[in-house]
This record gives structure tokens, sequence and C-alpha cells, in this order.
């Protein structure tokens, strides 16, 4: 249950905050990747989100204009949804997988294209993550949430 103040609920999604935003989502993914706290894949998700939901922290949903036709991709993005909501993991959309790829270090594994559809980020089993940039990031679903958007939509902007 939310309770925010009406100020806290008609909140500014200027774009200065949006890039806010995505700029927190960047340093997130750059520190978690050298940890190795980054499970990338549909597939991949869905197996760590069964075994291990608890330690999810974020869920990333990425696509580009050609994902939107893609009526099995968007099935899974449903239940990928419908289950962090159930299970409180706070998630946004990415619409830009070229940049997501960039940020993951170009987007391969092993010499394959990785599939930047869905990404996890999980919290390292050594300690409690204490992330500034994870906690603005979260925040921001929280207050979606509450506003009833309960996948909000990042723009990562062009480097």
């Amino acid at each position: 249950m939310c309770k925010m103040t009406f100020e806290e609920l008609s909140g500014d999604y200027s774009a200065e905050r949006m890039d806010t935003v995505a700029k927190a989502l960047e340093e997130v993914l750059s520190l978690a990747l050298p940890q190795g706290c980054i499970t990338v894949g549909v597939y991949e998700a869905a197996k760590s989100l069964n075994v291990d939901p608890d330690n999810v922290v974020l869920c990333i949903l990425a696509t580009d204009d050609e994902d939107v036709k893609d009526v099995a991709l968007q099935i899974h993005f449903t239940l990928i949804q419908a289950f962090c909501c159930e299970n409180d993991i706070s998630i946004l959309r990415v619409n830009n997988t070229r940049r997501l790829a960039e940020i993951l270090g170009g987007g391969t594994q092993g010499g394959e294209p990785m599939d930047l559809h869905c990404v996890l980020v999980t919290s390292p089993h050594s300690s409690s993550w204490k992330d500034p940039a994870l906690s603005k990031v979260n925040r921001f679903c929280r207050e979606s949430r509450c506003m009833d958007q309960w996948v909000p939509i990042i723009n990562l902007p062009e480097r």
C-alpha cells in the first residue's frame, strides 16, 4: 500500500527527472556487472526468478520498435511483469536495447549476441547492497506504481 501525499503523487516526471533515473539505472548496471549480479535473457531470468526471487532487486524489460510486434515476447513480458509485481520486485521498461548492450559490455557473451529483452539485477550474497543509485531507481518504480504506472518506461540516452 502506498502512503504518499498528493504533492508526492503528482510528482514531476520531467525530462530532467527521467534523465536522472536513466543515469542511476546505468550506474546500477555498471556496478552490478563486475560483481556478477546480472542475469541476461528471458529464459535465464525466468529460471532465476523461479529459484530465488527474494534475491532479485530489479527487473529490466528492453524492447526496440520491432519487438512490439513480437507476440511471444509480449506474452513473456506479461508473465514476468505479473511475477515481479506479485513478489514486489521493481520493474522498468527500457526502449533502447543498443544502449543497454553498450552498458553491459557490448551485448555479446562468448561471441554470441545476448538476449537483452530481460535483465535482472540481483543482490550480492556477500553483503546487503545499499547502493544510492539502486535506491533512486527503486523509489522511482515505487512512485510510478502509486500512480498506477506499474511498469514505467525509461529512455536510455545515447552517449
